[in-house]
């Protein structure tokens, strides 16, 4: 009776046993199919392990490669970092707009090897390069920098007082000669480079030495430009409706003459 109890206990241990083999091998192959389906569906891209500034040579210790799942890789991107740096002296590539630190580094991006990257690189089709004079008041207190887009503002005094806007959405790519566009402090400018057409490069040119050029700092919602007047120094002191009354206006102001002992009130106009 023993002898049958023992023998039942081990077919069942061996039983038990082999059931927990079969379950071993089956989660084995599972895994094994999982791991070999998601390594089919991911591939290795190249991204910047930091900041590569406008213009500088990618070396390799700024790129790294991570894994990219294969129906997100974007067009253009790199498999290899042998792909972007070159080992020939004078044929790096340079980034023709600054990439960030994990930004996927793409062909559009880099200049060709050994092309020399310039501020040419951030103008548009057709479109010139003007740098104009400017202070701390003309250019907002330095707070213009690269890729703002502003209106210019033209004052002259010869003939009388008056001020006008001659250009509208102007973008900036150069402050003195820094141009990139991650940059946040206020900078003291010199000059300010802008992007202009052909045209607005000749009146822009021609303003320059007709007056003073200032620059206004546009918001980021702009879309339209605004018709605007030529201001005279008279027109600040226009009489202006005020109160609820619309036969209410504002007195122009008034000053007192005086010639030895006749006064005489004169109204500004």
């Amino acid at each position: 009776m023993r002898i049958k109890s023992f023998i039942v206990s081990l077919m069942g241990v061996a039983l038990a046993g082999g059931s927990v083999m079969i379950a071993k091998d089956y989660l084995d192959d599972m895994q094994s199919a999982a791991n070999a389906t998601n390594s089919s569906s991911v591939s290795q891209i190249v991204v910047a392990r930091s900041d590569i500034e406008f213009g500088q040579p990618v070396a390799s210790h700024q790129l790294m490669l991570q894994p990219w799942p294969n129906d997100a890789i974007p067009i253009g991107a790199f498999t290899d970092i042998s792909q972007v740096v070159s080992a020939s002296a004078g044929q790096e590539r340079r980034v023709l707009a600054q990439v960030f630190q994990g930004e996927i580094l793409l062909r559009s991006k880099l200049a060709k090897p050994g092309e020399r990257v310039t501020l040419v690189q951030k103008l548009g089709e057709n479109t010139r390069a003007v740098s104009i004079k400017v202070d701390a008041v003309t250019a907002v207190g330095g707070f213009v920098t690269p890729g703002d887009h502003v209106d210019i503002v033209l004052t002259q005094s010869k003939g009388g007082l008056r001020a006008g806007t001659i250009l509208q959405d102007i973008r900036v790519i150069g402050v003195d000669q820094q141009s990139g566009e991650n940059t946040d402090q206020p900078v003291i400018a010199r000059t300010i480079t802008v992007e202009v057409t052909a045209d607005q490069g000749q009146r822009l040119a021609l303003a320059q030495n007709a007056g003073t050029l200032s620059l206004t700092l546009r918001t980021l919602n702009s879309v339209e430009d605004e018709v605007l007047e030529l201001v005279e120094l008279g027109d600040l002191f226009i009489a202006e409706p005020v109160g609820d009354a619309p036969d209410q206006v504002r007195r122009a102001p008034t000053v007192i003459v005086r010639r030895g002992i006749a006064e005489e009130q004169v109204t500004l106009k």
